[in-house]
């Protein structure tokens, strides 16, 4: 059986201290109830400088510049130490300034929504002529306009403001007058999970220094619905980001499923794949301002920066077997499916056991597993403790159930078989391909022989259903087989096919 293989992976992160408190949920509700709110005024003191955002150890590790080993190895809280010598670009992507994603965004609209000032347009065309991705698109930026033009649409309710140190630099316009699906608040979402998608996008294509004409699908896979009053969640980022992003030759679609949506959409890549319809498969999707200081009431009750400053993205590249990259097993997938029920011991023998079960496998045979990886920073001090831990916790506890790991064992379990959270509580972000890059990496240099994503969402979010959702798939070493049937490949099959159809034509024209 050939199975489909995964190349490379690209991760990114925008730093937006401004929307943060113009763009965040927590933030934008507290201003409607509470216009005088306390935390609002004092939130503004907690935002970390772009350089302490870069030389935050769990950003480091996003973007590829540290191992999660080596994360593990540092004292917590993270916050209170910076790695030395940081770098906003990584092995994976990069950390962009929020000025510099204000050019993207305009960059990456297509409706002429998006204004920026006319100084703060030429300091962004500078600072992006030597951004080794986006210096041939400058010009898409213009001229800028004046800020009273500015001030101006954003005071009559007309658009919503973008804001460098607190001063306003920039608008996003509504889109319709009356369509609250094309309002400016929602047009800022929906550009935001579009510009940063095609960064993690123009990463990846870097990385994996794959032609662009020879990318078939796209599949996005980010938190938002692209629509309007007719339909709502209509789509399709996918295709809009690949417009931006030079993917000519691809067409795509959008997957949604909450948190689970990213593991959804690299399974359904693998099937594509896997069945010969498209040969190479991205699988990427955008961040989420909505989740910007989403915690932020509890990190500023507790004197702790607000971390969720940043915007999170991820791209990923699933292709045809080429006997060396890390391969999917398209016959290993977890499944919680709707009679699992919504317990967390059902929850983790769905995604964790049964597959591995089906397959003579142990829980003990898989070398890593990625749950929810959330940076427990944000995550402690709200309340919610750290989840990825919580996570292995829960699956060693099924091993020594099930009789596969001895009690005694499973304090050990895991280091040894967990990470420790370094990705943003962005929604879908950390649910499972936090651990591609990483993944792939310890794959090829021999240090795993394998790794489990493990997606899981909250359907009942929607208030439509009360069931939870979760998929998985286990990645692994390729062994190297070559793609043959029968001894013959798949080349020599398609020529014996043409001959015989030669040879059945000239029997009919005899």
């Amino acid at each position: 059986m050939s199975f489909p293989v995964i190349k490379k992976a690209s991760y990114i992160l925008v730093n937006a201290p401004d929307m943060v408190i113009h763009n965040g949920t927590t933030q934008t509700l507290e201003r409607e109830t509470n216009p005088d709110s306390a935390y609002l005024k004092e939130l503004k003191n907690h935002l970390r400088p772009f350089d302490e955002v870069v030389a935050y150890a769990p950003n480091q590790t996003y973007i590829g510049n540290m191992t999660p080993d080596e994360l593990g190895e540092l004292p917590r809280p993270w916050f209170n130490s910076k790695v030395e010598g940081a770098n906003r670009f990584g092995n994976f992507g990069e950390i962009m300034p929020q000025d510099e994603f204000y050019g993207l965004l305009k960059i990456s609209d297509v409706f002429d929504l998006v204004i920026l000032e006319k100084d703060f347009t030429a300091l962004v065309k500078e600072k992006l002529s030597s951004h080794p991705l986006l210096k041939e698109k400058v010009e898409a930026l213009k001229e800028g306009e004046e800020l009273s033009v500015i001030q101006n649409l954003v005071e009559n309710g007309v658009a919503e403001g973008l804001y460098e140190d607190g001063k306003l630099v920039g608008c996003i316009k509504r889109a319709h007058e009356f369509d609250l699906n094309l309002s400016s608040h929602i047009m800022v979402e929906n550009l935001v999970v579009k510009a940063s998608g095609v960064l993690a996008l123009m990463h990846l294509i870097k990385n994996s220094g794959i032609d662009v004409n020879e990318v078939d699908y796209l599949i996005e896979c980010s938190e938002e619905a692209i629509g309007d009053m007719n339909q709502r969640g209509g789509g399709n980022t996918a295709k809009a980001c690949g417009e931006i992003a030079g993917i000519k030759g691809a067409t795509g679609m959008d997957v949604r499923g909450f948190c689970a949506g990213p593991t959804h959409a690299l399974v359904t890549a693998s099937a594509l794949v896997k069945s010969g319809i498209h040969r190479n498969v991205i699988v990427f999707a955008g961040g989420s301002t909505a989740k910007l200081g989403m915690n932020g009431r509890d990190h500023v009750k507790k004197g702790l920066p607000a971390l969720e400053d940043c915007v999170g993205g991820f791209a990923i590249l699933v292709s045809e077997n080429d006997g060396v990259s890390p391969v999917l097993r398209t016959d290993i997938i977890g499944r919680h499916t709707i009679g699992h029920g919504a317990a967390p011991q059902a929850v983790i023998e769905a995604l964790v056991l049964e597959p591995l079960a089906k397959n003579g496998m142990k829980i003990t045979d898989v070398d890593k597993y990625a749950p929810e990886m959330q940076t427990p920073d944000i995550t402690e001090p709200a309340g919610a403790g750290d989840v990825p831990t919580q996570n292995y916790k829960m699956i060693g506890a099924l091993a020594v159930k099930s009789g596969q790991l001895d009690r005694k064992e499973l304090p050990n379990f895991v280091k040894a078989h967990g990470y420790p959270g370094f990705a943003p509580t962005q929604g879908h972000i950390p649910s499972g391909v936090p651990i591609v890059g990483h993944g792939i990496e310890n794959i090829m240099n021999g240090k795993l022989n394998n790794f489990m994503v493990v997606g899981k969402g909250s359907l009942f979010l929607g208030r439509m259903t009360n069931l939870f959702d979760g998929i998985s798939i286990l990645v692994e070493k390729n062994t190297g087989a070559a793609e043959e049937s029968l001894g013959v490949s798949k080349d020599e099959i398609k020529d014996m096919i043409a001959e015989g159809m030669k040879k059945f034509a000239e029997e009919l024209l005899k």
